[in-house]
């Protein structure tokens, strides 16, 4: 077991030793919430696997979330290569960390930092509720900067459409912005910034279990170099979930490993093109 994937089981661990306390649930920030537990069924997480959602946190309530993606594509070599490589998990990993906040009711604010020194600093604030109207509505800016925040900042902003059904799942239509997407612009002309068009969903089945997809186009602006040296593949992604109270654990397959606002819309750049498996991980305190 990798030092990353050992920190992260720890995290886990760590995390179900605190009780969860039932009566601080705020049903009132998430109206669709089970009394007793708190937790929206349709929308059990602050992720589909790299799409924002729309699930609003309580004031004074907080959530740790970790992202883990395998760097080792799953159609390198023979099978009995992958095999060998125990289907990737013996490769090195992307690993992201999450501290995120209920300031007030419907905004909440987090940092969240990855393995390569990657920190994105971000806030969001809920628009309107599903209920009386047809579908829930958030914002979220964000900002991210490469080696500890001190170079190449890029900033983002995202408006995020949710649709419920009932307990069965959830669907997400989510234009954005990202600036300073084209890290070397020489590479393709004047195109800085990304306007990327984002679709998601989960669908539950069973009463603790779901199936995650999501897809995440550049329609105007970079669109990342692949090392092929034409543009890439949009981001595509898919999951099976499962969620027990406070905690939420997926299993993840994308066609890149990036997972900040900025390197979703890159997608492969500079990457090599193929799947690659991982793993969200997320824990409630509230």
């Amino acid at each position: 077991m990798t030092s990353a994937l050992r920190l992260a089981v720890l995290a886990v661990f760590v995390a179900a030793s605190f009780p969860r306390s039932a009566a601080a649930a705020d049903t009132d920030a998430n109206p669709n919430a089970n009394a007793d537990t708190g937790i929206d069924a349709a929308e059990p997480d602050v992720s589909v696997i790299a799409l924002p959602t729309t699930l609003s946190l309580p004031p004074g309530g907080f959530m740790f979330r970790v992202t883990h993606r395998f760097t080792r594509p799953l159609g390198e070599g023979s099978f009995g290569d992958l095999a060998q490589d125990f289907f990737g998990f013996d490769s090195s990993a992307s690993v992201g960390m999450e501290l995120r906040f209920g300031v007030r009711r419907g905004l909440q604010a987090g940092i969240y930092r990855t393995s390569d020194r990657t920190i994105d600093l971000f806030a969001q604030q809920t628009l309107m509720r599903q209920g009386p109207r047809p579908f829930g509505a958030a914002v979220q800016a964000s900002v991210e900067g490469l080696d500890n925040f001190q170079e190449s900042h890029s900033p983002r902003v995202v408006l995020i459409l949710s649709r419920k059904l009932g307990e069965r799942g959830a669907f997400y239509v989510e234009p954005g912005w990202v600036g300073n997407a084209n890290l070397s612009p020489p590479q393709s002309g004047s195109e800085d910034s990304s306007f990327v068009l984002g679709l998601g969903g989960r669908l539950n089945f069973g009463e603790n279990y779901s199936l995650l997809a999501e897809f995440q186009p550049v329609i105007a602006g970079y669109r990342g170099i692949a090392t092929s040296g034409g543009e890439s593949d949009p981001h595509v992604a898919f999951a099976f979930e499962r969620h027990v109270g406070g905690h939420v654990f997926q299993i993840n397959f994308s066609n890149h490993t990036g997972t900040t606002p900025a390197n979703v819309a890159r997608a492969q750049d500079n990457r090599v093109a193929g799947w690659y498996i991982g793993f969200n991980l997320s824990r409630k305190f509230y």
